[in-house]
């Protein structure tokens, strides 16, 4: 398994990822909908990032870091093939937008989640992420937002 950048040819792959889970669990919001029809426009061009996990030539994995005013970044629509999770793809994922956060100099990473999402909340925790008191709302506002998570780098 190999990490990769985004690539143009990979839009369908990073839509098709996350769409299925998040209609797995909730339902596609007009957010969902706009990133995963242009992550270019709203993740790449405003100085972010889209990883992929491919196993061979197929994405089985994606994480975006999406760049905040203050020079950190939200961890979002982080997506595992269902045939290739549990077998630590959300680690790899992880690791690579904390590795280039702290490459760019950012003070910090955001996470917006669900309380439903035990897996999910067990990674960010092993990263040391940080449940941030109260309704602190970030960017995102989706409605199946329950918790909010920093980790200062």
């Amino acid at each position: 398994m190999e990490t990769i950048d985004f690539r143009p040819e990979m839009a369908g792959a990073f839509k098709a990822l996350n769409a299925a889970w998040i209609r797995k669990f909730f339902v596609l919001e007009p957010k969902d909908i706009a990133v995963l029809d242009d992550p270019v426009g709203k993740i790449i061009a405003p100085g972010g990032s889209i990883f992929f996990v491919m196993d061979g030539d197929e994405p089985v994995g994606c994480c975006a870091l999406q760049a905040l005013g203050d020079g950190g970044f939200e961890v979002s629509k982080m997506a595992v093939a269902e045939s290739h999770q549990g077998r630590g793809l959300g680690r790899v994922l992880m690791q690579a937008c904390v590795d280039r956060a702290r490459a760019l100099g950012a003070p910090r990473l955001y996470i917006e989640t669900n309380s439903a999402l035990g897996p999910a909340l067990g990674l960010y925790r092993a990263f040391g992420f940080v449940e941030l008191a109260g309704k602190v709302r970030g960017p995102g506002d989706y409605a199946r937002v329950d918790v909010w998570m920093e980790l200062r780098l």
